[in-house]
């Protein structure tokens, strides 16, 4: 059986084995990092693990989507994520153990800045925003988006007492305490919202955000800490390489997509595609802790699994196991989104695309709720003379656009376009992504949640993706290899163990 994926990459799919030291379900980012450290730590600790990797789709990489177009010359695609925060160093060294530290860039430096919507026209942020906290005072003086009292009221945040407990709360009241209403509605909620396809009266700040609790409660005020870092040194870039440390974002020159191919080339094991898990029992008197039912009925046993699928999958997984932890795993909330990239002539556009994009509050009740100006942000994402944009919908603010056909999307998109930009020409080309319940939210109390649900998996079972401990690549990177590198250690004990009693186990 050959699984051809829709975007570079092929796989063979293989017969169930009846038995593997180790079964990761999911082949997402996730998934392809924890394969990839769990075979690099047991390698380090003498080891060698039978390792299977089960997909159900018909392709690996999960919501990475990377797609070429060819069209007077290429134009690079993202239909899922095209960067990744450089602040979160995971995905970066990720790259760099993959052998692709060379194709790390950085936004392009002459296109810095984002505008936001104002009254039906796009406004630059003033410069020197580092969030949405001002470090730069006569921009931020002189910038039309917020009034007078709003500028000072965020002014306030330098005098109003810290918060010293540990206690969670939604992003919106924290900006409200912090920086005012004003800040909350004009910057924070199409900023910082939109990043994580949230709601800020439910987004959990520490579970989201923590750096500002944590800056609050270092400095006593969100202004004094981002005026701190933006004063700290920054380290110098390697020779003719680029400053992460200075740069928001990250991307690969070839598109996000190259990271997943190179960890799919990377994958020793047995890779089984077009089936996936239908339910994990534990199995005390089996050969191994768990008895895996694909959706063909072959059982597979394991000692370890890694489960990487979205939360609502896992619950279905594990409700004949323990249906608490599937209620658990159930009362995480999804929601659904789409991209759609255009590509246009660069002087049917009217106007010079400059800066890395715009984002939309919700005050100005817009179908869309961002732009990306992607041939501007990175480099080689279109032709010279070429413009690429891509435009965000649906999440918590717009889900009636996901109700849209796909050419009564487009249409919807166009007609956006038009009114914010002025952009009347027919598109070079269209790609429209929809990813249904594709998006975790993060509510309030999130972090407790997921605490009490990880305590909750038996020994052997690991949960790790985008639903529990960070929605980013980097987020995911890392709650991969946290979990490939706890597998290995519970492997070495058991080894141990038995060692001690004169047990054989497995190599």
């Amino acid at each position: 059986m050959t699984v051809v994926s829709s975007w570079r990459n092929t796989y063979v799919g293989a017969p169930a084995p009846a038995r593997a030291d180790v079964v990761i379900i999911g082949g997402g980012v996730t998934g392809l990092s924890a394969a990839f450290y769990l075979a690099q730590a047991a390698r380090a600790r003498g080891h060698t693990l039978e390792v299977v990797l089960i997909e159900r789709s018909g392709r690996l990489g999960g919501k990475v989507r990377s797609e070429y177009v060819e069209h007077t010359g290429t134009f690079l695609i993202e239909g899922g994520p095209d960067s990744f925060v450089a602040q979160k160093p995971w995905a970066i060294e990720l790259a760099r153990d993959l052998g692709l530290g060379d194709q790390l860039i950085v936004p392009n430096p002459a296109r810095v800045g984002t505008y936001l919507l104002w009254n039906g026209r796009p406004r630059p942020l003033p410069e020197g925003m580092l969030m949405i906290v001002p470090t730069r005072f006569m921009p931020f003086a002189l910038s039309p988006l917020l009034s007078p009292l709003g500028k000072l009221r965020m002014a306030l945040d330098l005098v109003i007492p810290a918060r010293r407990d540990d206690q969670d709360e939604t992003l919106a009241a924290f900006i409200r305490r912090r920086l005012g209403r004003e800040a909350l509605d004009r910057l924070a909620e199409p900023l910082m919202a939109g990043i994580h396809n949230a709601e800020c009266e439910r987004q959990s700040l520490l579970a989201t955000f923590p750096r500002f609790r944590a800056i609050e409660q270092q400095h006593g005020s969100l202004i004094r800490g981002m005026l701190a870092q933006r004063r700290a040194h920054r380290p110098a870039p390697a020779a003719g390489g680029p400053n992460f440390a200075a740069s928001p974002f990250v991307t690969l020159r070839g598109g996000i997509g190259t990271l997943t191919e190179a960890l799919a080339a990377r994958f020793e094991g047995r890779l089984i595609g077009d089936r996936g898990v239908a339910a994990l029992q534990r199995d005390p008197a089996g050969p191994a802790r768990f008895r895996l039912t694909l959706d063909d009925g072959t059982q597979l046993a394991a000692d370890a699994v890694i489960l990487t699928t979205p939360a609502y999958t896992a619950a279905e997984i594990v409700q004949g196991d323990d249906a608490g932890l599937a209620a658990a795993l159930r009362a995480i909330r999804y929601v659904s989104t789409a991209t759609i990239s255009l590509g246009y002539r660069q002087a049917d556009l009217g106007r010079p695309i400059d800066g890395f994009g715009l984002v939309i509050p919700q005050r100005e009740r817009r179908p869309i709720n961002a732009v990306t100006f992607s041939s501007a942000k990175f480099a080689d994402r279109a032709p010279e003379g070429y413009a690429l944009l891509r435009v965000f919908t649906g999440g918590s603010r717009n889900p009636e656009a996901l109700q849209l056909d796909d050419p009564a999307l487009v249409a919807m998109v166009r007609r956006q376009l038009h009114a914010i930009f002025g952009i009347t020409a027919e598109p070079l080309f269209t790609r429209l992504y929809r990813w249904e319940r594709g998006n975790p939210q993060y509510d309030v109390g999130h972090n407790q949640r997921i605490d009490a649900l990880m305590a909750r998996c038996p020994a052997g079972l690991h949960l790790a993706g985008a639903a529990y401990r960070g929605v980013g690549l980097p987020d995911c990177a890392l709650q991969g290899r946290r979990a490939a590198e706890a597998v290995v250690e519970d492997f070495v004990a058991l080894r141990r163990l038995a060692q001690a009693a004169e047990v054989p186990v497995p190599a």
